[in-house]
């Protein structure tokens, strides 16, 4: 491993996937992408695929993967990483588990990806711990460990040294974040523009947008109202252009929110300005266009809303998670 003089030594990490028949092939591919781009130039991870029994293991899309090893044919590792399967949120097999166990005993981090959570949790690894797991199985999580703190809306979650994520593609984020506490943002930076994503997306952003999290309106007024404003967030949708654009009155539309999404339009409306703000600052447009095209209006407004809903502020979140050219 060479390096530039005055260059401080770059420690190799080495990581391991547990994988197994079944396995997501996503869940394995696209973290092993983002460490295979980090490695560009400078030899920062050593990679190994583990399964229970070593050899070749078939994935849920049909595709093997060739050449893992036994889970005691592996030295030491720093980072360990549970990819996720359907099959995990009904039951953890056994040899999962052992595998997991053993790899995991003395790592530095142990990482799960979707319902590779559920092999952290049968080992009791998260119990008292705040986690995440793919929207569809965070209520099977919480109801069968019921001491894990689960957190169906984030991205990802680091508690300790276990790190966990949301389904699929979220890997890919999580994998990104292993990257940059590893060698910091611009290494990171450098892989996603690589791999043509952002940055990332922060752990705690929601797994999907108000409007995919919003159900169905049953009334058509509702579905016409909540249509219009994801169709145009940045038009008038006051309580009253919003109740006139349906032919309904104010007060009627106020309780068809209430009643079916549990929230005034008020409320719902900002969520909605909020998320194409958000996509309009990691798409590149300054906070001034992003707030008013959006429909949040002013800089201090959006402001507001970054701190109200999200917990950070709009520079911040624009220093951290743009991806810049």
């Amino acid at each position: 491993m060479s390096k530039l003089p005055g260059q401080p030594q770059i420690r190799t990490r080495r990581v391991a996937f547990i994988v197994y028949d079944g396995v997501t092939l996503l869940d394995v591919s696209g973290p092993l992408e983002v460490l295979h781009q980090a490695n560009r130039g400078t030899a920062r991870y050593e990679t190994v695929l583990v399964s229970p029994n070593g050899g070749t293991v078939t994935t849920a899309a049909g595709l093997s993967l060739a050449g893992t090893v036994k889970p005691n044919d592996v030295d030491e590792l720093d980072t360990v990483v549970i990819a996720g399967a359907d099959q995990l949120a009904e039951q953890v097999p056994d040899d999962v588990r052992q595998t997991a166990a053993v790899l995991s005993d003395g790592a530095e981090r142990v990482a799960s990806v979707c319902t590779g959570a559920f092999v952290l949790a049968a080992l009791g690894a998260l119990d008292g711990r705040r986690a995440t797991t793919h929207w569809r199985h965070a209520e099977t999580l919480a109801r069968k460990h019921p001491q894990v703190n689960v957190e169906p809306d984030a991205l990802h979650i680091t508690d300790g040294r276990y790190v966990t994520s949301a389904g699929i593609s979220a890997g890919i984020d999580l994998t990104l974040a292993l990257v940059e506490a590893d060698h910091g943002p611009e290494v990171a930076r450098e892989v996603a523009r690589e791999l043509v994503v952002f940055m990332q997306r922060p752990g705690g952003q929601s797994q999907f947008s108000t409007a995919i999290a919003t159900p169905p309106a049953k009334s058509d007024p509702l579905r016409e109202a909540t249509a219009a404003v994801v169709a145009d967030p940045a038009a008038d949708h006051s309580l009253p252009a919003l109740a006139a654009s349906v032919a309904v009155s104010p007060r009627h539309l106020t309780r068809l929110f209430q009643t079916e999404l549990q929230t005034t339009p008020g409320r719902w409306i900002e969520r909605v300005r909020l998320d194409r703000a958000q996509q309009l600052i990691l798409d590149g447009h300054s906070i001034t266009a992003a707030a008013r095209r959006s429909g949040l209006g002013s800089d201090e407004t959006l402001r507001r809303a970054f701190a109200r809903h999200l917990g950070t502020t709009p520079t911040e979140y624009k220093r951290r998670f743009q991806l810049t050219g």
